[in-house]
């Protein structure tokens, strides 16, 4: 591992110092997956369902894998959805499609004040494959900030592959993670919770108004999966990167 990646997990780690990380959907494979890296990373992490007994036995699973993988200290705690958000500094939505908006608007009292990370991708699935679907307010990530005026949406996390994430063995996760937002601190605060994870980076992606763009990949990036049996990420390349 080079001194520059040592120098952003060191980095990385100052700016989370404190922060609570809340996984709504965290008993679903991307949740899971990363609760499972930032476990491990150190970062205290809730899971959160809408079944607080099942969000409980995930947590324990999780735990027990971070520690079998040889990670000391693994913070990993069960709740409901609600219980999640309260209790968390900073909450990720990595929740169905279908009912998004309708879950986060329950959870506005809650999540009022607090940085959501949207990491969802309204996609669907037909005779020619995956394709996009399309959102009256441009993106999941524009549809929570609609929907939770009180609270500041980062779109993060669309395109790292749940199955790479689940696998400890493979100690870094090869790719980047496109970070659109409207406040540079929160932006940073997200880049840092990507720069925690080995071998992946958080980059600036422009504005929440790029999010649309960003969830549209991952239908091209499950086409690359299916077509050549693997699990795809992106690499954005170029000098001072």
């Amino acid at each position: 591992m080079s001194e520059e990646r040592d120098g952003r997990e060191l980095d990385a780690m100052g700016v989370l110092d404190g922060v609570v990380v809340g996984v709504l959907g965290g008993t679903g494979a991307q949740g899971r997956g990363l609760a499972l890296r930032w476990a491990s990373a150190g970062i205290p992490v809730v899971l959160g369902s809408r079944d607080a007994a099942r969000a409980e036995v995930a947590a324990k699973e999780v735990a027990h894998l971070v520690t079998a993988a040889g990670f000391d200290g693994a913070r990993v705690s069960g709740a409901d959805n609600a219980s999640c958000a309260a209790q968390s500094t900073v909450v990720l939505a990595a929740v169905p499609w279908d009912g998004h908006g309708e879950l986060l608007e329950s959870l506005a009292p809650e999540l009022e004040g607090k940085v959501l990370i949207d990491c969802v991708n309204p996609i669907g699935f037909g005779k020619t494959g995956p394709f996009p679907l399309e959102v009256a307010e441009g993106s999941a990530a524009q549809q929570a900030q609609a929907v939770l005026p009180g609270s500041r949406v980062v779109g993060a996390f669309h395109n790292v592959s749940a199955v790479v994430l689940a696998d400890l063995s493979q100690m870094e996760v090869d790719t980047d993670v496109l970070v659109v937002g409207e406040e540079r601190d929160d932006v940073e605060l997200v880049q840092a919770l990507a720069d925690a994870i080995p071998g992946v980076r958080g980059l600036f992606g422009g504005r929440l108004v790029n999010a649309g763009q960003v969830e549209k990949l991952t239908a091209n990036l499950i086409a690359i999966n299916r077509r050549h049996q693997t699990h795809a990420g992106i690499r954005i390349t170029g000098r001072g990167l």
